[in-house]
């Protein structure tokens, strides 16, 4: 049975933890839970359940205008980057 209090609980085998242990061990557990959900939901099974396909026109539109997009990093040029993707999926007759 494990009791807290004063800063100092017992363990099962009857040693006493440290006051560091217990959020060490609730920001362990926050941390492995949130690696977990953001693994599952980023996987691929899960991006391709929405169970629709993209042409291979608009494929090819989203990387020709990406590769053009970057050459713009947001960081040194503001709205550009996002301006000249927009652009060029209009050019290709795609939305955005």
């Amino acid at each position: 049975m494990r009791r807290y209090a004063g800063g100092q609980g017992i363990a099962r085998g009857g040693e006493p933890f440290d006051e560091y242990q217990v959020p060490l061990a609730i920001l362990a557990l926050g941390l492995t839970a949130t690696a977990f959900v953001t693994t599952g939901l980023a996987s691929p099974s899960y991006a391709q359940s929405a169970g629709y396909q993209i042409s291979a026109a608009r494929a090819a539109a989203i990387h020709e205008c990406s590769v053009r997009a970057d050459q713009y990093p947001e960081n040194d040029w503001g709205n550009t980057e996002i301006y000249v993707y927009r652009a060029c999926m209009a050019d290709h007759g795609q939305q955005e």
